[in-house]
């Protein structure tokens, strides 16, 4: 079996790796209001993230080919086998330190700074495909900002809707469509996240030579989709803890504007072929509800910490990214 097998082999299961991880470190998110306000049993959430983040894998690739064309053009990059492998050992890592203590951080972020870090390590910085890479960065940066206003103006709206019902009525009726909108935030987070690992794989069949275009081929479709599936199935509780209820007291009413809130952001995202942080989008959404319902109930000072990792997760992970490069160029 020769070297450039070999690797690519080696990237397949990290990407495989990478989505499993995801699948565990950041659908929590999608289902942590919902199991805060009791409206489903954990093992019942997980179960219905893992199965609609299945599905929602499966239903769209603009964002995989986001990924595979528009950080670095895979067509010419510069040792580019070593170059994604790097970043694949990067995001992981990243990834595994923020869920072992609890951090709702971005493996969008992670992903995509050490992709940018691993190839300037190879190639420097003309290596960037920089309107793409800047229109990634735009999504990254605009996308948590939209769903805190959008949120703030959901739950604006449901005060108004709902301030003559029957409070105990009412919280009945929301946590019952909070099951709906966490399989809808679920199904978006799917369609979003899952694809990033894709358009790795798929990087690597370009850079390789077993593929001519950035089209995604069915089975790097449907094995990331079950990597995925199978990662939500394990469950994320210390971010659930942190989400669902670090951030704020939830209640059914203020679960499902957030839920709304995170699953019409990161589908519009999808939709035009951006890659977001579900996290970022996610905690946005509730930040921007709690802020809407009482300012001093928001833990701004667990909004803080959200903040710092949002801030300091791409430079980390393009750092990372380029001492794996180094390593790896040492022996490949």
């Amino acid at each position: 079996m020769d070297t450039v097998l070999i690797l690519t082999i080696l990237i397949v299961l990290g990407a495989l790796a990478f989505d499993f991880i995801n699948g565990f470190h950041d659908t929590a998110n999608a289902i942590a209001t919902s199991v805060s306000t009791k409206a489903l049993k954990p093992r019942h959430a997980i179960i219905l993230a893992a199965v609609m983040n299945f599905v929602g894998a499966l239903a769209f690739t603009g964002v995989a080919k986001t990924i595979t064309k528009d950080i670095v053009d895979p067509f010419t990059l510069e040792n580019g086998t070593v170059v994604i492998l790097a970043a694949l050992l990067a995001a992981i890592a990243w990834n595994l330190i923020t869920w072992y203590y609890g951090i709702p951080s971005s493996s969008s972020h992670a992903l995509i700074g050490s992709i940018a870090g691993a190839a300037i390590a190879s190639a420097g910085f003309a290596s960037l495909n920089y309107a793409g890479f800047l229109k990634i960065l735009e999504a990254l940066i605009i996308s948590p900002i939209l769903a805190f206003a959008v949120g703030f103006i959901v739950y604006s709206i449901f005060k108004v809707v709902f301030k003559n019902n029957n409070l105990s009525k009412t919280n009945r009726n929301f946590r019952t469509m909070q099951i709906a909108t966490a399989a809808l935030q679920s199904f978006t987070h799917g369609t979003n996240d899952a694809q990033k690992a894709m358009g790795i794989i798929t990087m690597a069949l370009i850079v390789n030579n077993y593929q001519t275009s950035a089209d995604i081929q069915t089975w790097v479709q449907v094995s990331c989709a079950l990597a995925m599936g199978l990662g939500t199935s394990v469950g994320g509780w210390k971010i659930i803890k942190t989400v669902g209820g670090k951030i704020m007291k939830i209640r059914p009413v203020n679960g499902v504007a957030a839920d709304l809130t995170g699953a019409a952001i990161i589908f519009g995202a999808t939709y035009i072929h951006l890659p977001v942080s579900t996290t970022h989008v996610i905690s946005s959404s509730i930040l921007g509800v709690g802020a809407s319902h009482r300012l001093k109930g928001v833990k701004w000072g667990t909004a803080k910490t959200m903040l710092i990792t949002w801030v300091i997760t791409l430079p980390i992970s393009a750092t990372l990214a380029g001492i794996f490069y180094y390593i790896l160029n040492l022996f490949f």
